[in-house]
C-alpha cells in the first residue's frame, strides 16, 4: 500500500475513534425490580416492582424521574381522586452521597379497594455537588393517602443502581450547591480558589502565557539596558 495511502487510512481511523469517544453516552439507566416491604395501616405488605430511573438536563441541574411498572399496596378502601400522592426518595452513590427527593401527583381517577396502588413517574430535581459518575438506587417509597402515610415501602434486596450519571458541579469540581430535596452532609467545598483543570490545553496556554511574560520581561531588560549604555557613551 502506498504511504500517502496508508497514512490516509491512520487518520480517517483516528477520527473514527475520537468520534466514538465523544459521542459515549453520558448516562446508563436499566429498569431493576426492587423488593418492597411496606409497613401499612392494616399491616405489613411486599410486592416486587420494576424501577425505571431517568436523567434529563435542565441548565445546571438535571429533572429525574422514577417511573413504576407495577403498584407496591392495596388499599382496604376506596381511594376517591386526588387523595393519593406517592413520594419516595434515591440513595446517590459514586462521586456523591446522599438522597435526592422525587414526588408523584395526586391520583387522577378513583383507585377501588384491594387493587394495586398505581405509583406511576415521580419526579424531583438533583443539582450536583461533586463532578463525577453518579448512581441513583431506589430507596424508601412513601404512599400518602386520607391525609396520612397510609404506606412506607423499603426495598429488601439491596437494589443495585437503576441509573449512572456523569455530571459537572456547577463551577468546576467542587462547591456548595445543594440537591433539590437532598439531605446529603458529606458534600465538601472545592480545595481553596483554585480553578478548575480541564486537560493539556490549559496546560499548553499556562505555559504560552509565562513564555510571552518572559519575553516581554527580557526585551524590556534589552531596552533599559540599551538606553543605559547611550546614555553613559554621551557623557
Amino acid at each position: 500500500m502506498p504511504y500517502r495511502r496508508r497514512t490516509a487510512c491512520a487518520l480517517t481511523a483516528a477520527v473514527a475513534g475520537s468520534a466514538v469517544l465523544l459521542s459515549a453516552p453520558a448516562a446508563q439507566a436499566e429498569v431493576v425490580d426492587v423488593n418492597y416491604a411496606c409497613e401499612t395501616k392494616i399491616g405489613p405488605k411486599s410486592a416486587v416492582s420494576p424501577v425505571d430511573i431517568k436523567a434529563v438536563k435542565s441548565g445546571s441541574a438535571y429533572t429525574i424521574t422514577m417511573s413504576f411498572e407495577k403498584g407496591v399496596s392495596d388499599s382496604p378502601v376506596d381511594l376517591p381522586k386526588g387523595v393519593m400522592t406517592p413520594r419516595a426518595e434515591l440513595v446517590l452513590g459514586g462521586a456523591e452521597s446522599g438522597r435526592v427527593q422525587v414526588k408523584g401527583v395526586p391520583n387522577a381517577a378513583l383507585i377501588p379497594a384491594d387493587t394495586p396502588i398505581k405509583i406511576g413517574q415521580l419526579t424531583g430535581t438533583y443539582t450536583p455537588k461533586k463532578s463525577g459518575k453518579v448512581t441513583f438506587t431506589a430507596g424508601t417509597l412513601t404512599v400518602h393517602a386520607l391525609g396520612m402515610d397510609a404506606a412506607v415501602c423499603k426495598p429488601t434486596n439491596s437494589p443495585k443502581a437503576a441509573l449512572e450519571l456523569d455530571v459537572t458541579a456547577p463551577g468546576g469540581s467542587g462547591g456548595s450547591g445543594g440537591s433539590g430535596g437532598s439531605d446529603d452532609s458529606s458534600g465538601g467545598t472545592g480545595s481553596g480558589g483554585e480553578l478548575p483543570r480541564t486537560g493539556p490545553l490549559d496546560s499548553a496556554t499556562a505555559l504560552g502565557t509565562l513564555g510571552g511574560t518572559v519575553l516581554l520581561t527580557g526585551t524590556a531588560g534589552v531596552l533599559w539596558l540599551t538606553r543605559r549604555t547611550a546614555r553613559h557613551t554621551a557623557r
